[in-house]
């Protein structure tokens, strides 16, 4: 089965805290999920002041600089993974080295028939 694990932050804090990880550590966490064959996708975001968020309304496009909400935390990347089940995917979700300083929120994926 597909988790999305989509790891939260305070982006100003990210990278300032004592425990904090680097670039070193998370491509190292990165490579080990991929050669154990369960990373489908990873990524890492822009700042938060480099969104745009899109709502159409009575058939009408609107577009708002920034995120959705305002928010104490915001959406600082995404790990895409197979797991057999929500146990594992939360196992790799704890191994994520942002998780010290942020949070990652676990989902499945609900596959479509398309």
């Amino acid at each position: 089965m597909k988790y999305l694990c989509l790891v939260y932050s305070d982006e100003k804090l990210l990278h300032s805290l004592p425990e904090s990880p680097k670039d070193p550590e998370c491509f190292a966490y990165a490579a080990s999920v991929q050669q154990s064959g369960r990373m489908l996708a990873a990524e890492a975001l822009q700042p938060v002041a480099s969104a745009t968020t899109v709502r159409v309304r009575a058939g009408k496009t609107l577009l708002t600089d920034g995120p959705f909400a305002e928010t104490k935390e915001q959406l600082a990347g995404f790990y895409l993974v197979e797991a057999r089940d929500l146990n594992e995917a939360i196992m790799l979700a704890a191994g994520i080295p942002a998780a010290r300083v942020g949070s990652v929120e676990v989902r499945p994926v609900r596959e479509l028939d398309v």
